[in-house]
């Protein structure tokens, strides 16, 4: 591992992939660390840690990305009750949340995708509709049900892009396309967060963190999904990875 590389802290999900080992197992989606390592960066995993542990963590690192997963925030965390039919994953909750808040107050570079947004809204008091489908005037914002994944991570909308917001730099206009892949959305906005992208039907597809030091935002889409095919995508990840190069000057500098 280059000792020049920023470290981008990609927080892992928990799964039961094999009944016959109840320990489970710790695993990241191999597209989150392949668009990091193609930034110049290198992702890096601390897959048991706990929230206590992340004041100390956050030292070591340049940024963190919240990835995406098939997992839902746990409802219990704003103030509902879980489905029936959610894939929940705890540990991973526990961290986050923590995670959010923490670095935030740091100034560490912070850039949630999907889920990640979702956890930045979370943990900062906001709430999420559980079935966006299933919500009167709203899209279905899921992905189609087929096992290729070009078809799932194809443009699926537009998002309609605050003028003057880092969104319309990155699309360089106020509207673009984007992929769909995602059950809950944000119902109401976090303390603290700033609406600037917003899907046809009114959902909440970017935020920025007001008042953040450093770079500081969380999409709904996937910008880490062929990313260099992709100018939004691209100047997004872009811009993140830039943020996690500067924060490396200033803590490894005399």
């Amino acid at each position: 591992m280059s000792a020049h590389k920023p470290l981008v802290w990609l927080p892992a999900c928990h799964r039961h992939l094999d009944l016959s080992d109840p320990g489970g197992y710790t695993v990241l989606a191999d597209r989150y660390a392949a668009a990091v390592c193609e930034l110049g960066l290198q992702p890096v995993l601390f897959p048991m840690a706990g929230a206590e542990q992340v004041p100390d963590l956050l030292t070591l690192v340049d940024g963190v990305l919240l990835t995406g997963s098939p997992s839902n925030v746990d409802a219990t965390r704003f103030g509902a009750s879980a489905l029936d039919t959610d894939l929940l994953d705890p540990r991973r909750d526990a961290l986050t949340m923590a995670l959010v808040r923490a670095a935030i107050a740091d100034g560490m570079p912070l850039l949630g995708v999907c889920r990640g947004l979702q956890e930045m809204n979370v943990a900062l008091g906001g709430t999420l509709y559980q079935r966006v489908h299933a919500e009167q005037g709203l899209m279905d914002h899921r992905e189609p049900d087929t096992e290729d994944l070009a078809q799932q991570f194809a443009e699926r909308h537009e998002v309609l892009l605050a003028p003057g917001s880092a969104f319309a730099q990155w699309a360089g206009g106020t509207r673009a396309q984007v992929n769909s892949l995602h059950g809950q959305g944000i119902r109401k906005l976090g303390q603290g967060l700033v609406a600037e992208a917003h899907a046809p039907d009114g959902l909440v597809e970017g935020v920025r963190v007001a008042h953040a030091s450093s770079f500081a935002f969380g999409v709904q889409w996937h910008p880490e999904w062929r990313h260099g095919q992709h100018p939004f995508y691209g100047r997004t990840m872009e811009a993140f990875a830039q943020a996690c190069r500067e924060h490396r000057r200033r803590r490894t500098s005399p």
